[in-house]
């Protein structure tokens, strides 16, 4: 079983996937899931392993999708009471008529940033040892670039063609090419939606080659996406002093994207209603599935989150109306609940 779970782990670095690791840490009787045990959850909310039963499994997957989304690890307790003294753990209600109790600690597997380095040139290799130094993942893709130029990197390509390279974020490109292939390294770049390409040239010459591009039919939107100058304005000269100018700029468009707020759901209609809905019969995960699929299958209805015991939708009232919503849910066997 350990090895299962550790190719898979293996299977899904390799491929630059995030996944979430989640391991009980603690239980109490009568439980199906059992301290040690672990599975990896993936952001689509798919589960390899075992870290319990139904009434536990929707409620960890949920969790694991908030922690790739942001980052974080968490430590979450399901059991048949609350304790609110215990903090830094989040807690949710055993709805398993068996009772028990378990302690999951989920952790966030996240890919570590990529560089793409276009180019063999001396700034290539200054790009690629110091990224090395940073932890980065080095992806080198030039024609004649060996190991001699490159030791530091993980994958060396022997041309510019990115196909078949797992390109997930974060990861980012930089042209260091000075007048090797400038074009062709760039509108490779441009193929791929990256959050980061660099082109490392003077103003004359980017220009020369950025209206060349938009000759060849390359948008202005894709050209606009180019950073050129690259790097931050440090006066930088020597090839050392330009890598570090633009890996001090990528970690600033990476600590800028961590910054922003990720929303917890899509943007509303602004004739749309929001509701959450308060369900009963609802026990394990093929309950979870059955209303979620039940909603999305509702002409208008938007649907945020579903939980054992409710669901989070937006609706059109001009297209359907809240009756008809209730109606559906309890024809599979989910009675919409009335608050006290």
């Amino acid at each position: 079983m350990f090895d299962v779970f550790f190719n898979k782990a293996t299977e899904l670095n390799a491929a630059r996937r995030p996944f979430a690791l989640a391991i009980v840490v603690r239980y109490e009787k009568p439980i199906s899931g059992k301290a040690g045990d672990k599975a990896i959850i993936l952001a689509d909310g798919s589960l390899y392993g075992w870290i319990g039963g139904g009434c536990t499994k929707p409620l960890i997957i949920q969790e694991a999708q908030k922690a790739l989304a942001d980052g974080r690890p968490r430590l979450v307790r399901i059991a048949p009471s609350s304790n609110t003294s215990a903090n830094g753990i989040i807690e949710y209600k055993m709805t398993c008529h068996s009772g028990g109790s378990l302690d999951i600690y989920i952790e966030p597997v996240l890919p570590k940033p990529q560089l793409v380095i276009f180019g063999r040139t001396e700034l290539a290799q200054t790009l690629a040892r110091l990224g090395k130094v940073m932890n980065y993942q080095i992806t080198v893709a030039a024609p004649d670039a060996g190991a001699d130029l490159f030791p530091e990197a993980d994958l060396l390509l022997p041309g510019l063609d990115l196909a078949g390279v797992p390109l997930a974020e974060p990861t980012f490109a930089i042209v260091a090419t000075q007048g090797e292939d400038d074009e062709a390294a760039l509108a490779e770049a441009l193929k791929h939606d990256l959050p980061y390409v660099a082109f490392v040239a003077s103003r004359k010459k980017a220009e020369r080659v950025l209206e060349y591009l938009a000759e060849s039919g390359v948008s202005a939107e894709r050209l606009d996406q180019i950073k050129t100058p690259a790097g931050l304005d440090i006066g930088a000269r020597l090839p050392e002093e330009i890598a570090v100018s633009v890996l001090a700029e990528i970690i600033a468009v990476m600590r800028r994207a961590e910054a922003q707020p990720q929303p917890e759901q899509a943007p509303l209609a602004v004739n749309h209603a929001v509701e959450t809905l308060h369900l009963g019969e609802m026990s394990c995960s093929h309950c979870v599935m059955t209303v979620r699929k039940t909603l999305e299958a509702l002409p208008d209805v938007m649907v945020y989150a579903v939980e054992i015991g409710s669901a989070q939708i937006s609706y059109d009232p001009a297209e359907i109306n809240r009756e008809q919503i209730v109606a559906a849910l309890e024809a599979r066997g989910y009675p919409v609940l009335v608050e006290a």
